[in-house]
């Protein structure tokens, strides 16, 4: 018997004393199943298909632009402010810098933006550190000021006990930093 091994299952199950003796009515009784197992995803959450696939094909977050007006003061900014590694880009066209900023992700910075833009700090770049108290001695050091959502010089922390801090980079997005433990 051809198709999915589920379909098979379920037709081994069917009671074959009533249609031993009527071998196209077998014949339909199987294409019954096998319909109503392949229609079953209508009436179903999700499709069993779909849900197979959907955790191997699932989004996950490559990458973040930021649009920027001079691009060798956002490129030390990244660096030396926030600590990101650069790695090659492909461009190398001299607009395009790239660095890692995760296991599997990356923060791009692409010159050419040419008036500032009003960015809200809903609208945020988030990183995590080992210490959130070492990092903000960093930002001192570097003379870089931060705050809390709400505007404070200090640290907040979410319902879920994860503390943070927000500083703008050179071109006034938003970079939040918390001690989220995962």
């Amino acid at each position: 018997m051809t198709g999915p091994p589920f379909a098979y299952q379920l037709l081994s199950f069917t009671p074959q004393l009533s249609i031993v003796g009527f071998p196209a009515m077998r014949k339909t009784v199987g294409k019954i199943a096998i319909a109503l197992l392949l229609s079953l995803h209508l009436f179903l959450p999700g499709s069993w298909l779909f849900s197979q696939s959907a955790a191997a094909n699932r989004p996950e977050l490559d990458h973040t632009t930021v649009f920027v007006r001079d691009l060798p003061k956002s490129v030390e900014f990244y660096e030396k402010v926030v600590g990101l590694e650069r790695i090659p880009d492909p461009f190398k066209d001299g607009r395009h810098i790239w660095f890692r900023s995760g296991a599997h992700q990356q923060l791009h910075a692409v010159g050419g933006a040419t008036e500032a833009a009003r960015h809200d700090i809903d609208v945020h770049s988030a990183f995590r550190v080992a210490s959130l108290p070492d990092f903000m001695t960093h930002l001192d050091q570097m003379q870089v000021k931060y705050r809390n959502f709400k505007g404070d010089g200090k640290i907040s922390a979410r319902p879920d006990g994860v503390r943070q801090i927000y500083f703008q980079d050179p071109d006034g997005y938003w970079i939040e930093v918390n001690d989220d433990k995962y």
